[in-house]
This record gives C-alpha cells, structure tokens and sequence, in this order.
C-alpha cells in the first residue's frame, strides 16, 4: 500500500508538472483584459471575437470581456478613464487626445488598418465630383465618426475651406438615411461601412460617389489596438500575450472568413451575415492585406510614416504642439515580423 502511495503521488507530481510546463505564458495567468471596440459587433473586428470564443486568449492566461463602442474616441476615452484596459480605436483620435490630454500616456501597441478607411460619401445625382465641390454644401456625419474628425485635415490637404462646409450632427443610424433622403449632399465614414450601408438601402453601386482619403495624399495609419499606459506598466506580458492571440485572430479570419462572421453573429445575433461577410473581405482586401503588410505582416508601423501623419494632424486640428511617434506609439510587444505574417 505504501509502495503504491509512492507511485500515486509520483505520478500526480509528473502529471503537475506537466501541466505547468505546457501552460501558456502561466507566469501572467488569469489577467483580465476589458476590451472595447470602436463600434459595433461587425466583420472587420472579427478577429478579436474569434480569439476570445476559440480559446486564444486564454491559452495566453487572459480572461478577455469584449464590449462593442461608440466610435474611436470614445475608445480613447474609454481605455483613458481606466474603465477598460485595452481597445481597438483610430490611432489618429489617440494622437489628438494624447495631444489635448498630456500625461494620459495611452498608447497604441499593435496596427490593424494599414491603410486608412476614412472617405467621404455622395451620390452621383449631387454632381459632387471633386474636393472643391464640396464646398457649400451640408455634410452629415455622427459627431463622433473618424473621417468626420478628420476632415479639418482633409480640407487642408485639398485646399478647401473647411468653414464653408456645413455640418449636420446625427444618430449613425440615420446617416446613410439622410443622405439618400437628400438632407444632407454628402457623408463621411469607413470605406467598409458606408459603402454597404448605402447599398443596403437600395442605393445601386454605380451612383455612389466616393473620395478615399488615402487617395489625396493622407497616408494615415487607420486602427489599432491601443492600451493604457497602466496597464502597459503593470502588465507588459499581457499585452504580448494578447497581441499574439489577437494575431492569431487574424490568420483564423482570413483562413475561414464565413466562420468568422458565424462567431460574429453570437455576439449580434441580428446582423446580416451576407453584408458583414462581404464588410469583412472588403476590410481585408482594402485596409489590412496592404502590400506592406503581405511583405512585412501585420501589426507594425513605419516611424517616417506615422512622423509624416502626426504633422499632418497637428496643422489640421492647430495642436499647440506635434507629438512624437513614441509619445503613441510602442512596438515593443508585437512577436517577430515571421510570426505575424498573415499570407504565405
């Protein structure tokens, strides 16, 4: 009997140790994370939904809640105010609050959007054909919508007066409403998302008229997973881990973009499957497979870039200073460039 006391209490020490061994990162087990998006339970976020449902961040020892948002700088304030650790926001809105906001110290830590999907929209019935020709005329737009946000810098890429464009504030929900009720001549929003919004309205693709910004010269880094400057002090290998299961994420979306909208929908069981499938492949296709990203992978930034950007931003919202790349911006937690590659 002794004899096999031995052997039993052997065998549990060996199946203990195993399991230490094998557990994933268990040095920062068990940390929470709340997390919050930029906006709704939508395709293009899909890869932290199906992190969190197929178990990838917590073989990484996090314990991931995922909230749905109110747009990118309700993030930044959101993961500012220390309500949630970590977010997916515009890391233009994160420059412009660091800026009004000195010593918040929240940072971006991974880049999703490598090219921007800020643009305007109209419908061709308007004869809105240029930048010019939107002086004069009534722009709607959430308050809060990024491309909103930064249309001061578009207006002085393209020379325009800003001042002498209308603004019309309402509901997200009414956007793509008003502007085909003709309440307002254009509208500004994700590429992914007004475009298929309008569609969804009945608004045939060939009378949509559209302005990326990227296409007036702004080389704007779009969104990316930001964290608070406590939690980057306190819990650096928390954000690695996530940032590893996040990249995951991604490859898994990509891999298999219709379960990914399947895991989307436990979420949001009333979206439409169809429109955030094609809403998913069109982020991926415009904004993240970027010819840097297919060469580089995912998540890391060019500092001459996002230099060039920040000034930018700086002229367009008058900031009283231009912040550095450092003062946004860390990579200290993405893995090496071979383990986020997201293409063969």
């Amino acid at each position: 009997m002794f004899k096999f006391k031995i052997l039993r209490s052997a065998a549990l020490a060996a199946v203990l140790s195993l399991a230490v061994t094998q557990a994933p990162n268990s040095a920062w087990a068990e940390v929470d994370i709340k997390f919050t998006l930029d906006w709704k339970f939508q395709g293009p976020t899909a890869a932290f939904l199906v992190a969190a449902d197929k178990g990838f961040y917590a073989e990484e020892g996090l314990d991931v809640s995922i909230d749905s948002g109110n747009g990118s700088a309700g993030a930044v304030t959101r993961v500012a105010g220390g309500a949630y650790q970590m977010g997916f926001a515009d890391i233009n809105a994160l420059v412009d609050f660091n800026a009004q906001n000195p010593g918040q110290s929240v940072k971006a830590v991974m880049m999703a959007y490598d090219a921007p999907p800020f643009s305007l929209f109209t419908l061709k019935k308007n004869n809105i054909k240029t930048a010019e020709d939107l002086v004069g005329r009534k722009l709607g737009a959430p308050v809060f919508d990024a491309s909103y946000k930064l249309f001061p810098a578009f207006a002085h890429e393209t020379g325009i007066d800003e001042a002498a464009v209308e603004r019309v504030n309402m509901d997200p929900a009414l956007r793509e409403t008003m502007l085909v009720q003709g309440q307002v001549d254009f509208i500004s929003g994700h590429y992914f998302s007004s475009m298929l919004d309008l569609k969804s309205k009945g608004v045939a693709e060939e009378d949509i008229q559209f302005f990326l910004y990227a296409d007036f010269g702004m080389d704007f880094y779009g969104n990316a997973v930001i964290a608070s400057g406590d939690f980057i002090k306190e819990n650096p290998e928390a954000i690695a881990g996530f940032i590893r299961a996040t990249v995951r994420g991604w490859k898994d979306i990509i891999a298999d973009p219709e379960g990914a909208i399947t895991i989307v929908a436990k979420s949001d069981p009333l979206i439409d499957k169809g429109l955030e499938l094609e809403r998913l492949q069109l982020a991926l296709d415009v904004n993240v497979l970027t010819d840097h990203v297919k060469a580089n992978g995912i998540g890391d930034v060019d500092e001459a870039r996002l230099r060039s950007s920040i000034a930018q931003l700086a002229i367009a919202y008058g900031l009283t200073s231009t912040p550095e790349p450092a003062d946004v911006w860390t990579s200290a937690f993405l893995p090496v460039a071979q383990d986020r590659m997201l293409t063969p």
